[in-house]
């Protein structure tokens, strides 16, 4: 498993010599370096890799401790991995974006720009009500929030309320091009939040995706039978 923190910088294109142009995320993966390897058989019972990215003027006594014999990061953050991606790395090794190769197949995370309080019909992109016929000033309100019997209204309601400035992963991205000079990685399509945000990339594991076409297939399956179960009741009367 191939992972690295940076930093979002712009969207551009790239050229091909065919003449298709792709659009690109730039994005500066400064150097990081590893602070701690967690594996099942220490006391941290599960397998991951820490690293720490940035360089910070001063440090907390936690992080100073945690840190001593490296240099100072402003933060860390950590990766689970399998095993044998752990054998191979060590406390102290830095990670670049060497690591990465053309077409690697990867996943980014990141915090999405924040928009502030809004309304159900751009949080949630309701069509609101009729702009004729006697709706006046309902034309982007909610609607029926519940039935007034159940005097309540459900957890997960979708309502107007903060959107945006949460944590999205996006799949599926691909490596274009990479530039180990400058530690840039430019990777197909846009990626979660504003420029100068951070962003953790890693590439997708056969498991991961294994994982989710079966949860795919377990959901279609399911409706499936449900529909037919309705049929069948419906037959039967």
């Amino acid at each position: 498993m191939k992972f690295i923190v940076g930093k979002k910088i712009e969207m551009t294109q790239i050229y091909r010599e065919d003449g298709t142009v792709i659009p690109v995320t730039a994005v500066l993966a400064m150097p990081n370096v590893i602070t701690q390897v967690k594996s099942v058989s220490s006391k941290d019972g599960y397998d991951a890799v820490q690293v720490g990215f940035g360089v910070a003027k001063k440090t907390g006594k936690a992080l100073s401790g945690h840190l001593k014999g490296l240099i100072p990061v402003k933060a860390v953050k950590e990766f689970k991995v399998k095993k044998e991606d752990t054998e191979s790395l060590k406390r102290g090794d830095t990670i670049t974006v060497a690591v990465f190769a053309e077409g690697d197949e990867v996943k980014v995370s990141g915090t999405s720009k924040g928009k502030g309080f809004q309304g159900v019909v751009k949080r949630h992109g309701f069509h609101g009500s009729p702009k004729t016929h006697g709706h006046k000033d309902q034309l982007r309100m909610p609607g029926s929030i519940g039935a007034g019997g159940v005097q309540r209204v459900f957890k997960g309601k979708k309502m107007a309320g903060q959107m945006g400035n949460e944590q999205v992963t996006i799949s599926g991205l691909k490596v274009i091009s990479i530039d180990e000079v400058n530690n840039i990685l430019y990777i197909k399509g846009a990626v979660p939040g504003a420029r100068n945000g951070l962003v953790y990339i890693c590439t997708e594991t056969v498991d991961e995706k294994q994982e989710e076409v079966a949860t795919t297939e377990a959901t279609e399956s399911a409706e499936a039978s449900n529909v037919e179960a309705s049929v069948e009741e419906v037959k039967s009367e």
